[in-house]
C-alpha cells in the first residue's frame, strides 16, 4: 500500500451469550468504545461499512437502520458487507478503500453477531447450505466441521501427526483466553480433558471445534494525518491481499485438502504490498474455526513449517513467549466465535498487541502482525498486514 490508513479505536464487547439485549444495543456498545478510543468528534466520520447480520436477524436494511439509530449522516457510504466467514474482514477492506479513494477521511468498519438467539437446528440448516452445492449436497448434512475434520485426518496421515499434537491448539489458545478480559471460555485446559471431549467429528472433540457466540465490534480508520493530528496511539495497515481459488468448500476440481492455496496466494500478496515476508511478522490472528484449521493456516501463511503447524503447536512455538504466538486471544475456540464479525475480532487483537496494551498476553517488542479470514475452508482468503506506528 503505497498510501497509508491507521487504525485509530477500536471497541469490543466480551464475546458470550446475550439472550436480553438486542442486535443494535450491543453494537452500540461497542461502537461507543470505538469512538471514545479515538477520540474523533461525530461529524468527523464520513463512513459506516457493517458486516452484514445473518439472515435471522429480525432488521433488515440493518446499516440504514443503524445510521438512523446513531443519527449519523454520511456523504461516503452507509452499507453492508457479506461474505461468510469473511464478513467482518470485508467490512474492514472496504472502509480502507473508501479512505484511499478519498471519500472520507474517517470510517468506521462495524458488525454484530448474534449466533445464540436462534435454535442450533436453524443455525445448522444454514450452515450446511452454505458448504455445498444446496440441491445435491446439502441434503446429505455435510458441514464445516464434517469438512475440517476430513482435512484433520489427511493431515495426519501426509504429516504424522499426532491427536496429542492437535490438541496442544486448544490447550494453548484456552491459557491465552485466561489472559483476556472479553474472551468467552477463561478456565484453562489440559491437554487431557480435550482428547477426552465428547467426539464431535472424528478425529475433533468438543474443545476443537468452535462455540456458539454474540458478540459486537467497532473499529474507527483514518488516513494518516488525522491519526497523527489526533495524538493517539494507532496502528497502520501496511499490506492486504485476496485470494479466491474458484473452487467453493466441496468442489468438483480436485485440489489439497490441507494446502490452503488461498492463503498462500492472499498472504503472497499481502506481505509484498507491505513490503516484509513472513519471517517480519511478529504474531498473528487467525481465522481458525478448529484447531486442524489454525495448523494449516499457519503453514500456508509462511508462519510455520511446511507440515509441522501442529508440532510446533506441540512444543510451545505458537503460544506466548514462543516463535511466533497464533491467537493470542484465545481465538475462535476460546475467546469466541461469532462468525461474521469474527475478523473485526481479529483486527481489535493485534492493534491493542501493536499498541502495547494487551496487559499480560502482551507479545514483547512486536512490529508487525498479520489476520486472516475464509470464506469457507479458505477456498478464498484475505489477509491484511499491520504495523506499528512510526
Amino acid at each position: 500500500m503505497r498510501e497509508r490508513v491507521a487504525v485509530i479505536g477500536i471497541g469490543a464487547t466480551p464475546v458470550g451469550r446475550y439472550k436480553d439485549l438486542l442486535d443494535h444495543e450491543l453494537l452500540l456498545e461497542a461502537f461507543a468504545q470505538a469512538f471514545k478510543d479515538a477520540g474523533v468528534r461525530k461529524e468527523d466520520i464520513g463512513g459506516l461499512v457493517f458486516s452484514h447480520p445473518r439472515t435471522y436477524t429480525k432488521q433488515r436494511y440493518f446499516a440504514t437502520f443503524m445510521a438512523g439509530y446513531l443519527r449519523m449522516q454520511s456523504s461516503a457510504t452507509v452499507l453492508e458487507v457479506v461474505g461468510d466467514g469473511m464478513t467482518g474482514g470485508f467490512a474492514f477492506d472496504k472502509a480502507v478503500d473508501e479512505i484511499l479513494l478519498g471519500k472520507c477521511n474517517v470510517c468506521v468498519a462495524l458488525g454484530v453477531s448474534m449466533e445464540t438467539q436462534v435454535p442450533s437446528a436453524e443455525h445448522m440448516n444454514l450452515t450446511m447450505r452454505a458448504v455445498g452445492d444446496v440441491d445435491f449436497q446439502a441434503p446429505f448434512g455435510f458441514t464445516p466441521i464434517s469438512w475440517y475434520a476430513m482435512d484433520a485426518v489427511r493431515y495426519m496421515h501426509e504429516h504424522g501427526a499426532t491427536r496429542e499434537q492437535l490438541a496442544s491448539v486448544a490447550v494453548k489458545n484456552r491459557r491465552h483466553a485466561s489472559l483476556n478480559p472479553i474472551a468467552q471460555y477463561k478456565d484453562e485446559l489440559t491437554l487431557e480433558e480435550v482428547l477426552n471431549a465428547r467426539p464431535i467429528v472424528e478425529p475433533l472433540g468438543l474443545l476443537e471445534v468452535p462455540p456458539r457466540s454474540d458478540g459486537a465490534v467497532a473499529v474507527v480508520l483514518s488516513d494518516l494525518e488525522t491519526a497523527e493530528k489526533l495524538d493517539r496511539p494507532y496502528a497502520v495497515v501496511r499490506g492486504r491481499g485476496f485470494f479466491h481459488e474458484g473452487a467453493h468448500q466441496i468442489s468438483d476440481k480436485p485440489n489439497s485438502m490441507i494446502r490452503l492455496e488461498a492463503a498462500r496466494e492472499a498472504s503472497r500478496l499481502a506481505y509484498e504490498d507491505a513490503g516484509i515476508s513472513a519471517k517480519d511478522i511478529d504474531l498473528a490472528e487467525l481465522y481458525a474455526p478448529c484447531t486442524i484449521v489454525e495448523v494449516l493456516a499457519s503453514e500456508a501463511l509462511g508462519l510455520c513449517p511446511e507440515g509441522q503447524g501442529a508440532l510446533w503447536a506441540k512444543q510451545g512455538e505458537t503460544a506466548l513467549g514462543g516463535s511466533i504466538p497464533l491467537s493470542t486471544s484465545g481465538g475462535l475456540l476460546s475467546r469466541g466465535h461469532p462468525p461474521l464479525v469474527t475478523p473485526l475480532y481479529n483486527v481489535v487483537e493485534v492493534v491493542q498487541q501493536l499498541r502495547g496494551e494487551a496487559g499480560e498476553r502482551q507479545v514483547g517488542g512486536a512490529e508487525f502482525a498479520l489476520t486472516s479470514a475464509e470464506l469457507g475452508n479458505y477456498n478464498a482468503a484475505l489477509v491484511h498486514v499491520f504495523g506499528k506506528a512510526g
